[in-house]
């Protein structure tokens, strides 16, 4: 059996089988299209600006490596302008953090980038092995979630970087999209669909390059491109729900590879009925089918039920076959039971007024509260500590 040709050039032979839309390339072809989408994304919504200094959040991890890679090529190719610099975060996770720092100080030196680190143990005088220690393993992302947010903001102001782009990959947002919706929580629905959040007014806004890439080809491109990248788990992280939902999303990729996408762009949707949301998506056209956003690469119309509800409707033979029930028949009158029907007094409806941002009062930090998650989060751990003192 002849080998199978790559479906963009028709010369070399395909060596791998795309995740998003299972179409079949050559090494060269795989690495051009993964970046063009890149590209795409950036272009179509405005991502940065020429002379822009822009901070990556770098793990060590393939997605933080990943995106430094592909943004110093595209840099170079299409001519951003752009000062790019590493910024990581030492959570104080040792056999963990201290290895994949390692990694990231390579890639400092592989692409010529500088790199700022900032730690837990400096910022807050807490390091993650300290805060499991005092509260264990259960919720413990919660607490590391908001100190790395408000490190790499700090970082970023260290730097005086008013931009910070995140690994954050289409798998990553179809999570949060699924654990918004299981918390029943719209708000943050939006703010973690955007593909930037913050602007020119705020400390720091961050952006999402690649939010429309599959983690699969992200670790395809490491691969092929054999960049050096850190591949151990956070030893904290399988009590996390994080986990139950990434297990969801897979299951779902394997019956239907375009899940992923579709629950990205479902969550966009869902995301403009919130009041006073700007759109958070890829700017581009649907038509256009570059696959940066998916919009024709792996994801599909997402209107299947409703085309095949007009098939339905549109085969006049079947519609004898149909019983409306309008209400019951006088022959099971007499087998209905009336259930008392519990009430409960309605709720006043009222609009949540738009958060506004101003200063956290003890750490000066932007917070939508008088006192930042970050401030309230170190004062149960300090409490804790206190109190474990006092029984020694």
């Amino acid at each position: 059996m002849p080998p199978t040709l790559c479906l963009r050039c028709q010369a070399n032979r395909a060596v791998v089988k795309r995740p998003k839309n299972h179409d079949k390339l050559c090494r060269e072809c795989f690495l051009a299209v993964f970046e063009d989408e890149v590209h795409h994304t950036i272009t179509s919504s405005k991502l940065f600006f020429p002379g822009e200094r822009v901070a990556i959040g770098a793990s060590g991890g393939k997605d933080s490596t990943v995106l430094a890679s592909v943004l110093k090529t595209l840099n170079e190719r299409h001519g951003y302008g752009l000062d790019l610099v590493l910024l990581s975060v030492d959570e104080g996770i040792k056999g963990y953090r201290d290895d994949s720092l390692e990694t990231v100080k390579r890639n400092a030196m592989q692409y010529d980038m500088s790199l700022k680190i900032v730690g837990y143990d400096q910022l807050y005088g807490w390091t993650m092995d300290q805060v499991v220690e005092t509260i264990g393993k259960k919720g413990n992302c919660t607490y590391c979630g908001v100190f790395r947010r408000q490190a790499l903001d700090r970082g970023a102001k260290m730097l005086e970087i008013q931009h910070v782009v995140t690994g954050h990959n289409a798998d990553d947002v179809a999570e949060t999209v699924l654990m918004n919706l299981l918390r029943g929580d719209l708000s943050r629905l939006a703010r973690s669909t955007s593909i930037m959040t913050g602007d020119s007014a705020s400390d720091v806004k961050r952006s999402k390059p690649l939010k429309y890439a599959y983690e699969k080809e992200i670790v395809l491109y490491a691969h092929h491109k054999k960049l050096d990248y850190f591949s151990t788990e956070c030893i904290y992280s399988p009590e996390a729900f994080r986990g139950t939902a990434r297990s969801l999303i897979k299951n779902l990729e394997k019956v239907r590879p375009s899940a992923i996408l579709d629950i990205v762009r479902s969550g966009e949707d869902m995301a403009r009925l919130t009041p006073g949301k700007g759109q958070g998506a890829c700017g581009c056209d649907e038509g256009e089918g570059i696959g940066g956003c998916g919009s024709a690469n792996g994801r599909t119309s997402g209107n299947e039920m409703e085309q095949m509800e007009a098939q339905l409707k549109a085969h006049t033979a079947s519609q004898h076959l149909e019983t409306h029930i309008t209400e019951s028949p006088q022959s099971l009158q007499a087998d209905i039971v009336k259930l008392p029907v519990r009430t409960r007094r309605a709720k006043q409806s009222t609009i949540t007024p738009t958060q506004t941002l101003g200063r956290c009062t003890n750490c000066g930090y932007m917070s939508s509260q008088s006192i930042c998650q970050a401030c309230n989060l170190l004062e149960t751990l300090n409490k804790n500590r206190a109190e474990a003192d006092i029984v020694v």
